[in-house]
């Protein structure tokens, strides 16, 4: 859980980057792609040149050719993240950044529930236990509270249901990308696959934009271009960690970092027009109680799934 913390705080730095990006440019789906890019070069880079890359290659490609441990609609994870990035662009000027949020997040908690329910991730099946439920309606609370400063300016529309969607996609990214983890034996090799995904679903939709609205103009400063760079900790983390956590503690874990970080940024590196409010902080702790009590045995004795042996 401390590990979905930190990674969650990676995200939250990476969303600041990549918001930045998308507002120089004035474009986010531009921003997502080179973000994308970024990330998948590096990683390609060390899948070829660190020998557990190599071998998670092999292993991948052995898995989807004997059919049995992993199928291919499962190496496509990444289309998830790349459609969060498109709906952030559709949906989240129109509903406001604080019902974008929450409608993400309502997404991604039910969906992981879901999925650790029907055994998708590499956890295996876990039943839906009162304190999972309570510590997911909780979060979801702690998020409409930590934004709710905001929520008098948003605009409610059929267009909710995009980052709902969204959302869902995210459950369902991390619980595929486990298992292509699982399949390959190598965290590298399992993000290559969704940067590589990710990038290429992105670079259709980016591709189409051009056409319509031509080249965006870049911009100058490097540090903006170090999204993709964070997005490594991030789906590293999260492959890494799922097979531990199952997705909604993942999840859990990963909301609360994200709440953490976006703190941290505006204490030390405020953006202009914001402040720190009791509504952020509070949300920030309910979030952690959530975790907490998510994390709870159930009354049956049954815990969180342990590491392996």
């Amino acid at each position: 859980m401390v590990g979905a913390t930190v990674v969650g705080v990676f995200l939250a730095l990476q969303a600041r980057i990549n918001g930045a990006l998308g507002a120089e440019l004035d474009d986010g789906i531009a921003a997502g792609t080179i973000s994308f890019a970024g990330g998948l070069v590096v990683l390609l880079v060390g899948t070829a040149l660190l020998p557990q890359g190599r071998r998670g290659v092999r292993r991948l490609a052995a898995a989807l050719q004997e059919g049995g441990g992993l199928r291919p609609w499962q190496c496509l994870g990444g289309v998830c993240g790349g459609y969060l990035v498109f709906s952030q662009g559709m949906a989240a000027a129109e509903l406001g950044v604080a019902l974008f949020t929450i409608a993400v997040v309502a997404g991604q908690i039910t969906s992981s529930l879901l999925v650790d329910r029907f055994g998708l991730g590499p956890a295996g099946s876990q039943r839906v236990t009162a304190n999972r439920l309570i510590g997911a309606a909780l979060t979801l609370v702690a998020v409409v509270v930590a934004v709710s400063a905001k929520l008098s300016s948003a605009h409610v529309s059929w267009m909710v249901l995009l980052p709902l969607l969204a959302g869902a996609g995210v459950g369902w990214q991390a619980a595929v990308n486990g298992r292509v983890q699982q399949a390959a034996g190598s965290t590298l090799t399992a993000g290559a696959v969704n940067f590589a995904v990710g990038f290429t679903a992105l670079a259709i939709a980016f591709s189409i934009e051009v056409l319509l609205r031509g080249f965006p103009e870049l911009t100058p400063q490097p540090w903006l271009y170090t999204g993709g760079l964070l997005g490594i900790f991030v789906i590293g983390g999260s492959v890494g960690l799922v097979r531990y956590t199952g997705v909604l503690l993942l999840s859990l874990g990963m909301i609360s970092g994200q709440l953490i970080g976006a703190l941290l940024l505006d204490l030390l590196l405020p953006a202009a027009g914001t402040g720190i409010s009791v509504s952020t902080v509070a949300g920030v702790l309910i979030t952690l109680l959530a975790a907490a009590v998510a994390s709870m045995p159930d009354r049956a004795g049954r815990a969180v799934p342990r590491l392996p042996r």
